[in-house]
């Protein structure tokens, strides 16, 4: 996920980033990764913050459209405050960053994990990444077919998916697995890569 992540940031900030005035070009690496870490730490605070089905409505795309989804929204402000705050930019440029950045980003990050044919991404790899791998024992898909409607059921009992042992494997499982780490989610391991991948 980070790769690809950091890729589509890299191809999507070219007028908003590159050639804004309000960015001097010495910064514009750090502000790129400045979005990357805004989009990670966002979603890994919403995960473990019990808004699973936020994150799983935008992911599996029954989300609408991305510019207006609460999860768009949530990074959105993040990241307008982070600007603000670590590059002395003002609300107007940052929100402009943001606005142009994000809604593309998230579109191009979802159309890529509801592709058949790209297997570069997927929705069960991009919660392992998010949980530092605390969600491989969960079936994200299989979750996110009963949220959406299908049937993915598991039996009470001592279902090792099963994370709150409350009998039924659902999104409180999913929040369970994220606020058990310590630290924003278990996403120390992906923000510390994320920090390393733009500097020369």
């Amino acid at each position: 996920m980070l790769d690809e992540l950091l890729n589509l940031i890299k191809q999507n900030s070219q007028q908003a980033i590159v050639e804004n005035p309000a960015v001097p070009n010495e910064q514009n690496n750090a502000v790129m990764q400045e979005t990357g870490n805004s989009i990670i730490s966002s979603l890994q605070s919403m995960l473990s913050g019990g808004k699973a089905a936020d994150v799983l409505s935008l992911f599996g795309g029954q989300g609408g459209n991305v510019s207006d989804h609460p999860v768009t929204q949530n990074i959105s402000d993040n990241l307008i405050s982070n600007l603000m705050s670590k590059f002395g930019l003002n609300n107007q440029q940052a929100g402009g960053i943001a606005s142009s950045i994000l809604p593309m980003v998230l579109s191009k990050l979802v159309h890529k994990t509801n592709d058949s044919n790209d297997n570069s991404l997927n929705i069960q790899g991009i919660f392992n990444s998010l949980s530092g791998g605390n969600t491989s024992g969960l079936d994200i898909q299989g979750i996110l077919s009963k949220f959406t409607g299908g049937n993915a059921t598991a039996g009470a009992g001592s279902n090792p998916l099963d994370k709150n042992n409350d009998g039924k494997v659902d999104l409180s499982d999913i929040t369970a697995a994220f606020s058990g780490n310590s630290g924003q989610g278990g996403g120390g391991g992906i923000l510390d890569s994320l920090k390393g991948l733009f500097g020369k």
